[in-house]
């Protein structure tokens, strides 16, 4: 069945922090990064550092399987993230960001307990920000798009 909605996930950590240090101590490219005191888009500074990875953007109504996906690349690395932790004082997030509508099939968002674990195991923080679009919601879209 096709759906409207849509989910992407990502682990970021966030801190003070230079984010070349933490890939070369991953040994992961990171999707994302920036540290304190680089300039944003509108001339402002970061007040902090911020690095990604493991962004899926591949929808499954069993969110679980996004957040797997996510984790893949770090679930060999949780000594290092610990490490990372506790040196930097940096705080550890895997982001999960769906957008639904109204009337579609409604996803899980509940996580698996080997995600659990591996929050619990590196102190990362679960993060959903959910945003919910009505009918009306989808027809300005494609109003604003034609």
């Amino acid at each position: 069945m096709e759906t409207k909605n849509r989910c992407y996930t990502y682990f970021k950590i966030v801190g003070d922090f230079d984010p070349d240090v933490i890939t070369a101590k991953l040994g992961i490219v990171p999707n994302d990064r920036w540290k304190t005191g680089d300039h944003r888009r509108n001339g402002s500074l970061y007040d902090f550092s911020f690095w990604t990875c493991g962004r899926c953007d591949e929808y499954d109504v069993y969110v679980e399987n996004q957040m797997r996906k996510t984790i893949s690349g770090l679930l060999d690395r949780i000594d290092v993230l610990n490490q990372i932790r506790n040196d930097y004082d940096v705080s550890f997030y895997l982001e999960v960001v769906p957008e639904i509508y109204v009337n579609d099939i409604n996803p899980c968002l509940a996580p698996s307990l080997d995600v659990i674990d591996f929050c619990h195991a590196t102190r990362t923080e679960i993060d959903i920000d959910l945003y919910i679009f009505s009918s009306e919601d989808e027809e300005q879209d494609n109003t604003q798009i034609n």
